[in-house]
């Protein structure tokens, strides 16, 4: 029975985490960019610092009208938002937030290949809205969005598989274990490859070709309207929690921190994972969008060598230490 309650309540926990992080990535950015961007609106809904802007937008989305295209495939038009959403609760269940056992939902031997594996099926959301829409701008959105997916998972796959090199295992738990502090320099080229790939994979700006509001509309997402968008805007957050919270277990140490490690590990990784989302609004509100060829040429040309390079630098590493 005692398990049964662990389990259960773990489970509450992640999916407690589930709802409030990228809700609160999403009022993050509203703030960042309304100060970067000089923005009035953000910052005055509901009076002191805009606290309400996030309430506005929730009841907006559920008030508009929800509207499905004549023309669609009707049922894969109405499950490609949760397609795209899912995926992100099964992934965070396996990341260690601490170093005990409890402050993980599930511990799997095959962390890595399980965590990539379930990201490639939230993309599919985005293939199956562009496909079902029946609408050419929705049909080309898609198209780009599986272009961009064949292109930036390979090398967020190499880069992965560098650091279960230096550790020795597949698992997230184990190779926090085997963390050491100097991994930082000698895996920071896997750290940029990885993060990259990972807002690629999220089609995050610079990398929104397969949105691109300014070309074709909004790509795959052109016709949906009220909550079913807003489940795709949930889906683009929780990705951004769920790329920052690999790349800090993977590549900052997770809950490995200066002071106190042991007892407050689950604020070191919820404070590392916060700076990189802070990071991807920076990128958004910074940098253009590249275009579609630019986007394949930094992945094949750049990305992929850099993984490459990486692990051939942990080969020799290894076979120093050794």
């Amino acid at each position: 029975m005692n398990d049964v309650l662990d389990v259960a309540l773990r489970l509450l926990l992640v999916f407690v985490l589930f709802l409030v992080l990228p809700l609160l990535v999403g009022q993050t950015e509203h703030k960042v960019m309304a100060h970067m961007q000089g923005r009035l609106g953000p910052m005055y809904a509901g009076g002191f610092h805009g606290w309400a802007q996030l309430v506005a937008d929730g009841v907006k989305f559920a008030q508009k009208e929800d509207v499905v295209p004549s023309g669609a495939d009707r049922r894969i038009f109405q499950l490609a938002p949760a397609v795209a959403l899912l995926p992100y609760l099964l992934v965070l269940l396996v990341i260690p937030i601490g170093p005990s056992e409890s402050a993980v939902g599930q511990q799997i031997d095959a962390g890595i290949f399980y965590v990539l594996a379930v990201m490639g099926v939230g993309v599919l959301g985005s293939l199956m809205a562009g496909w079902a829409s029946a609408n050419k701008f929705s049909l080309l959105g898609g198209l780009r969005t599986a272009a961009q997916l064949l292109a930036y998972e390979l090398p967020m796959l190499l880069a992965a598989a560098s650091v279960a090199m230096a550790a020795g295992t597949l698992s997230l738990p184990g190779i926090l274990d085997a963390w050491q502090w100097w991994w930082l320099p000698w895996q920071l080229i896997g750290a940029f490859v990885f993060f990259t790939a990972g807002l690629a994979e999220l089609q995050r700006p610079p990398f929104d070709a397969p949105i691109a509001d300014s070309e074709i509309i909004f790509g795959a997402y052109t016709e949906y309207t009220g909550l079913r968008f807003a489940l795709f805007l949930l889906a683009e957050y929780a990705g951004i929690v769920i790329v920052c919270g690999l790349t800090t277990v993977l590549f900052l140490g997770g809950w490995h921190g200066p002071w106190g490690a042991d007892g407050l590990g689950w604020v070191w990784t919820l404070l590392k994972t916060a700076i990189l989302a802070f990071v991807v609004i920076w990128l958004r509100v910074s940098y253009p969008r590249l275009r579609e060829d630019q986007l394949q040429k930094l992945s094949w040309t750049v990305l992929i060598p850099l993984a490459l390079a990486q692990i051939a630098l942990t080969g020799i590493v290894k076979v120093a230490i050794q």
